[in-house]
């Protein structure tokens, strides 16, 4: 559900980058007391995890479309909604500047619809109070498909909205909406059995993570290297491997816009500022849509064989091999600076 540059304009686009923005500083404020040598890496190892997985499309039967994981929910409910949202927008950002992955102008939008959602609304609304305080594997698995449901149908509203917003004329709001939501309910509902297998996993090993995140608190002690081992080894077979067996058909958004319009992508006026930050875009992204730069496709018989399934290509391996790298070091940078930031002025405010 990734969002591209031409389904937003310039005045919606900057309005949700400045809601972002916002959001990412209020985070940075609320999650510093949470901070410490554990949670800091738990953030970055779930990063690159969430963005292994999400390279992973699956197909929903009879529609001819698929889905990725979002990830929003598995974050919120092992990190805590703060964390789980600076986590989410730095993998989004790390696709969009080098996978091309989502528009550079819609980026604010794709945090906003795939980052609160899942960490303000439907992980405290709907999985906390299921889930949160009385936690067994019928309630976590209950409140991880309703919330995960609710989240992406929130998100997938979101984009509609931002589109009309925008004035897409070729994306007409009944005619969208109706595509929109249901296949996202489909997608959602893979997503939430796949949030329970991932909380479920946790639960076992470390029920503690579970328990302090929901209270909002240090991890502290917490025996935490089986976990990152076996986070990170998972985070490597999927980008690495898995990834290569990725569903061939559009995803959702794509899917609803081909229905709606005719064409899974809308063109950019090359003037437009759109337009601009596409270019700026292609020098950025160093492995466009998680394979090499300039690749000519093969013709004739070739073509047949480089269309197959599973697609085993060198490409797509390094794509997620060093996006997650990318991504765990995004994250635990950004979260060693807000804890020492916090450390700052709390010893400041210790000495004033």
């Amino acid at each position: 559900m990734h969002m591209a540059d031409a389904l937003v304009s310039p005045a919606v686009g900057g309005a949700m980058w400045a809601a972002s923005a916002g959001l990412i500083g209020y985070c940075s404020r609320k999650v510093k007391k949470e901070l410490d040598n554990g949670k800091v890496p738990l953030m970055g190892v779930l990063g690159a995890f969430i963005f292994a997985a999400q390279m992973i499309n699956f197909s929903i039967p009879a529609t001819g479309s698929s889905g990725h994981l979002g990830g929003g929910m598995i974050l919120a409910i092992l990190l805590g909604p703060y964390a789980a949202f600076l986590t989410i927008a730095s993998v989004l950002t790390v696709q969009a500047l080098f996978f091309a992955d989502g528009g550079l102008l819609a980026l604010g939008c794709n945090i906003f619809n795939l980052g609160f959602f899942p960490c303000f609304i439907a992980y405290p609304l709907i999985y906390k109070k299921i889930a949160g305080y009385r936690t067994t594997p019928v309630r976590i698995v209950t409140g991880a498909l309703l919330a995960s449901v609710f989240g992406l149908q929130l998100g997938a509203l979101g984009v509609v909205l931002q589109t009309v917003l925008s004035g897409i004329t070729e994306l007409p709001f009944n005619s969208f909406i109706l595509l929109m939501q249901p296949i996202h309910l489909a997608i959602g509902l893979v997503e939430g059995v796949a949030t329970a297998a991932v909380v479920l996993f946790i639960w076992k090993s470390r029920p503690e993570i579970l328990e302090k995140t929901a209270a909002a608190v240090p991890l502290g002690g917490i025996p935490l290297k089986n976990i990152f081992v076996g986070i990170l080894t998972a985070a490597l077979f999927i980008g690495g491997v898995f990834s290569w067996f990725a569903s061939t058909h559009p995803d959702g958004l794509e899917w609803s816009m081909a229905k709606t319009s005719g064409s899974e992508e809308l063109k950019i006026p090359e003037t437009s500022l759109q337009g601009s930050l596409s270019r700026v875009q292609d020098k950025i992204s160093f492995l466009p849509d998680y394979g090499f730069k300039n690749v000519a496709e093969p013709e004739g018989r070739e073509a047949s064989e480089a269309s197959s399934w599973p697609s085993v290509d060198a490409g797509t391996s390094l794509s997620g091999l060093v996006g997650g790298a990318l991504t765990l070091v995004m994250v635990v940078l950004i979260g060693f600076l807000i804890k020492k930031r916090g450390a700052r002025i709390d010893r400041l405010k210790a000495e004033g």
